[in-house]
């Protein structure tokens, strides 16, 4: 059986809605001005047989809800117009089997702005289903209808950057059912759009304390950590990401952040080298970051090849003439 065994670039992929208007609102999709699109591109492995036609996109709100979906042919393009700031979190299906997931967050920018990320997918023939990395039943939560309707409220709130009405709507809901780790999360989330970071991380961390195998909760507070500088309390949140999403660049490439700024590079290479197989173009800028460790090593050689292969992915870099300078000075 064929399947997609090796995400390379995990990006957001939006379809076309299935859902009535009231529907999307609900879900916190739509009334935005930002329009997401790209290509999806496969790359295919020399070996006979059948390849897959349809590659199905679902796209699901910051709760684990599935707002949106899409089937798109290798070498198609998906487009999502309309959506508001917020956070989402794309799954990628193959024969209904998951097979890569990655969160999403918008953050504003130009009206209407047109924003592209294509996918990257590697495929190869494996005579056995590949193990899907899947969360879904760890992320699932039950809520009362009450409760459920809070949390829409809040989310509707927040993507129309209602911040402090979203924060008190989420406050009533924890009040009421303090084991909704997802919406701890939300709280978390909205707290930082509101600069609260130690509001923020006190939401985040009883997110995982209620749910510790909770992908969105871990990485959360581990970003949220590395933004206030506070690397080695970093680290364990976000080993917890890496192990339970191999396949999130974001987690391992903050990881490997995290392990460099505690002067721990021989831990910090291998997460950094895998960000960039994840995310070659997203996470170039490890190239950077094990150059710098490289040239401090005394490993000029190797610093060298990740300059290079910086340019390759971002030749117009502001500070591309240093880098070449640094090349031709040390190439052996």
């Amino acid at each position: 059986m064929c399947r997609i065994i090796c995400l390379i670039f995990a990006v957001v992929v939006f379809g076309v809605s299935v859902f009535s208007q009231d529907r999307r609102a609900q879900l916190g999709i739509g009334g935005g001005s930002y329009i997401l699109f790209g290509d999806v591109l496969v790359e295919e492995d020399k070996q006979s047989g059948v390849k897959p036609l349809l590659y199905e996109i679902v796209l699901n709100n910051s709760g684990g809800t599935t707002a949106s979906r899409q089937f798109v042919s290798a070498g198609g393009r998906y487009q999502f117009i309309n959506l508001a700031t917020g956070h989402y979190e794309l799954v990628v299906l193959l024969e209904h089997e998951e097979v890569a997931r990655s969160r999403v967050e918008i953050t504003g920018g130009p009206a209407s702005e047109r924003i592209r990320h294509d996918l990257h997918l590697a495929w190869k023939a494996k005579a056995t289903p590949a193990k899907p990395a899947t969360i879904s039943a760890a992320d699932f939560y039950k809520r009362t209808a009450s409760n459920e309707k809070l949390f829409i409220k809040a989310r509707e709130a927040t993507d129309q950057k209602r911040y402090d009405d979203s924060i008190r709507t989420l406050q009533e809901l924890v009040a009421a059912d303090p084991r909704d780790f997802q919406a701890w999360t939300e709280l978390g989330t909205v707290y930082l759009f509101r600069q609260k970071y130690d509001e923020s991380e006190s939401a985040y961390v009883r997110s995982v304390t209620e749910r510790p195998e909770f992908f969105l909760g871990q990485m959360n507070l581990g970003r949220l950590r590395v933004v206030r500088k506070n690397f080695e309390g970093a680290i364990e949140p976000l080993t917890a990401a890496v192990t339970i999403q191999p396949t999130s660049a974001d987690a391992n490439y903050y990881l490997g952040e995290s392990y460099l700024q505690i002067k721990k590079g021989s831990k910090a290479v291998g997460y950094l080298y895998e960000a960039i197989k994840l995310d070659p173009i997203g996470k170039a800028d490890a190239h950077l970051r094990l150059a710098t460790l490289y040239n401090a090593a005394g490993l000029k050689d190797k610093a060298v090849i990740e300059y290079e292969e910086f340019l390759k992915k971002k030749p117009a870099h502001p500070d591309s003439k240093k880098f070449r300078d640094y090349i031709a000075a040390n190439k052996k």
